[in-house]
This record gives C-alpha cells, sequence and structure tokens, in this order.
C-alpha cells in the first residue's frame, strides 16, 4: 500500500529538524553596560558593567551551578560593601525587578514599591549574605544594587555566544576562587571584574586603554571593546538590546562616558583649565578623538520583562527546504520575525547588527 503524500513530507520536515536544519536554540552570555544614575551617577558618570550567563546560575547568591531546564540563568558583578565578597550572583528577573516572576512585574513604579519589593525579596532570599549588610544609602550602595537594577536605570545587553565548556569553566574557577572583595574604584572596579571574565572567553582581547581612560577601564570601553572584537569575528554572533528603565521611580539615567569624557562634561574640567590649560587642552582632543567610543547604531531593539527569553536563546534561520504552513514569516517594527504556530515570537539574529558609527550615544 503506497504511503500518502502528506506523510512523506511530514517525515521529510522531521529528519531535517533531526539533522540539525531547523533553528536551533543557542545559550548566551550578555554583557551589562548599565547607565550612571543619581548623585554617584553625576559625580563618576561611568556607570557599571555586568554580566548575564544563559546557563550559569546561583545556588546562592556566592555559588554557582550549571543551570536546569526552564531556569532563565544570573548576573554575576563586583560590588563594593557586600558582606567582603568580590562578586555577587543573581538571577535574572530579580536582579532586573526585584521579583521571581515576569508576571509580577511592575510597568510604572513608586519609591514605596521598589522599597516594598526590595524588602521583600531581601527578606526571603538574600539571607546567606548575612545579617548586618548594609542596605545601601546615597552616596554608598548595598544589598540593594542587587535587585531592582532596572528601576534605577537604562542597561544596554551586547549578547554573544559561548559554550557548555567554556562556562563550566567559569562556574569551576568561581567557585574555587576566594571571593574576598578587594575593590577599588580605580584599578579593580566592576569594569575591570567584567574585563577578567571576558577574558576567559576572548583570551587576549580586553586590555586596559591609556586612552581616552587614564590606563583605567570603564564600562563604555569594555563594550566598545566587545563591539569591536565582533566585528572581527562574526562568528560571536554579536546582538545588543536595550532593556528600558521602568518608570517612576528616579529621573532616566544618563549615557556611559569614558574618563576624559566624564572630566570634560562634568565641573571637573574647570580646576584643570585654571591650573593647566595645555592639560585641559589635551584631554578635551583626547575626548574629541577616542572618549567618544562607538557603539551601535540608531536604537536597538528594547526588551519588555516576557521577551527575556532572547537573552538566553534565539532561532536560528534554517536552511532547509520548504518550511510546513504552521510556520510562517511577517515583519514587525522593521524587523524579521519568526513565528511559529503556538510557540513565542522571537526576533531572529537579523534583528540587529551591532555597527559601530561614531558618537551615536554621546
Amino acid at each position: 500500500m503506497p504511503i500518502p503524500r502528506h506523510r512523506i513530507l511530514i517525515g521529510a520536515f522531521g529528519l531535517c529538524a533531526f539533522l540539525g536544519l531547523s533553528p536551533r536554540a543557542h545559550s548566551q552570555a550578555a554583557l551589562l553596560m548599565e547607565e550612571p544614575y543619581g548623585f554617584f551617577g553625576t559625580v563618576n558618570p561611568t556607570g557599571h558593567n555586568a554580566i548575564y550567563f544563559a546557563r550559569i546560575c546561583a545556588e546562592t547568591p556566592v555559588k554557582l551551578r550549571r543551570c536546569g531546564p526552564g531556569e532563565p540563568g544570573s548576573v554575576i558583578a563586583r560590588y563594593q560593601g557586600i558582606a567582603g565578597y568580590d562578586w555577587v550572583a543573581m538571577p535574572l528577573i530579580p536582579y532586573l525587578y526585584s521579583v521571581e516572576q515576569i508576571a509580577d512585574v511592575p510597568t510604572h513604579v513608586d519609591r514605596r514599591t521598589v522599597t516594598t519589593l526590595r524588602d521583600r525579596y531581601h527578606e526571603q532570599h538574600l539571607g546567606a549574605l548575612g545579617a548586618n549588610v548594609f542596605e545601601g544609602g546615597f552616596t554608598h550602595g548595598g544589598w540593594n544594587q542587587l535587585i531592582g537594577t532596572a528601576y534605577e536605570r537604562r542597561i544596554y545587553a551586547f549578547r554573544f555566544d559561548t559554550t557548555p565548556e567554556q562556562d563550566d569553566a567559569l562556574i569551576e574557577r568561581m567557585n574555587d576562587s576566594k571571593n574576598k572583595s578587594e575593590f577599588n574604584l580605580t584599578f579593580n572596579n566592576c569594569a575591570d571584574f567584567a574585563r577578567g571574565l571576558l577574558n576567559q572567553y576572548f583570551p587576549g582581547t580586553f586590555k586596559r586603554a591609556i586612552f581616552p581612560d587614564a590606563g583605567m577601564t570603564t564600562p563604555r570601553q569594555i563594550a566598545y571593546k566587545l563591539v569591536k572584537y565582533s566585528k572581527k569575528h562574526p562568528e560571536t554572533d554579536l546582538v545588543v538590546y536595550e532593556i528600558p528603565q521602568v518608570p517612576g521611580y528616579r529621573h532616566h539615567s544618563h549615557s556611559n562616558k569614558s574618563i576624559s569624557g566624564s572630566i570634560i562634561t562634568t565641573g571637573y574640567v574647570i580646576p584643570i583649565v585654571l591650573l593647566n590649560p595645555y592639560l585641559a587642552g589635551g584631554i578635551f582632543v583626547d575626548y574629541l578623538v577616542r572618549g567618544r567610543y562607538p557603539l551601535i547604531e540608531g536604537h536597538p531593539p528594547a526588551l519588555t520583562p516576557d521577551q527575556l527569553s532572547v537573552l538566553a536563546s534565539f532561532p536560528k534561520a534554517p536552511s532547509a527546504p520548504a518550511v510546513p504552513s504552521s510556520v510562517t514569516s511577517t515583519m514587525a517594527a522593521g524587523h524579521p520575525i519568526v513565528v511559529v504556530s503556538n510557540t513565542q515570537t522571537l526576533p531572529t539574529t537579523t534583528a540587529v547588527a551591532a555597527k559601530a558609527t561614531p558618537g551615536a550615544h554621546d
């Protein structure tokens, strides 16, 4: 008895999927460049760096493990004043919004709401840090830096590919480290920590820059070097996204600046001009030539809380023959979208390219 033609087509498509011709999920990491805000952001407008890992989860805030099915990964960063620890790991959703479920993320917040959400999460989950960890204040951060980051500032996520072997090696290294804080704002800050982690994945790529950062490491410098590296190594699959600041709690955060940019655009330049106008002129030229790191072109796609899964995985465009009618393609806001029946809609890797444009975010 002959086999019906439609069953042959279904079987052929299934074979293509088995052979890897259908969309494949790739685990990711993402450099988070977080904008400066508040009083400290005015004094030091360089911002903050953290790194999100899709495969690496926080067993505790100071112990890592591989993620299980459905877990959204964690954000790892260096902070000052967290019970003497050098780094802390937080699940992605609480790190951004102080809640555990995406459905609980508010669309607009006030100070009371943010305080309530943070206190509740701290009471339920951050006891492992110790009972006397400073909460944080006007000029000095504490455990409140670890949760609800998106209430404070806008974040740019520079997502790139990793391998399971790289992630496992990082877990082993971090768990075996003494994790004792030696924080130094000048030469051992959050961007230096990100530089060390990224050099595990891209050896020798991230180094200190004399110009325009006076030998220091800044979040903008790290992001620029990752973008520059990705242009020479397209297999990195770098894609840039914006995680918007949740409105209502604070004024909008400010763009990240280099060291020369921080000096030129703040009052720091005035005493330098008075003491040594030639030095001030040199800093200004350095700012114009090197200090405005080109990062991305235009405005990257903004991720709402229910779209954060694109940081962990995304569909690759299949090279298979004709696709069944249950899969169609469309366009949304000028970006290709793959739409699969009864599944989530996610931007493809062609949704945005990380292209350098001088002064795009200055």
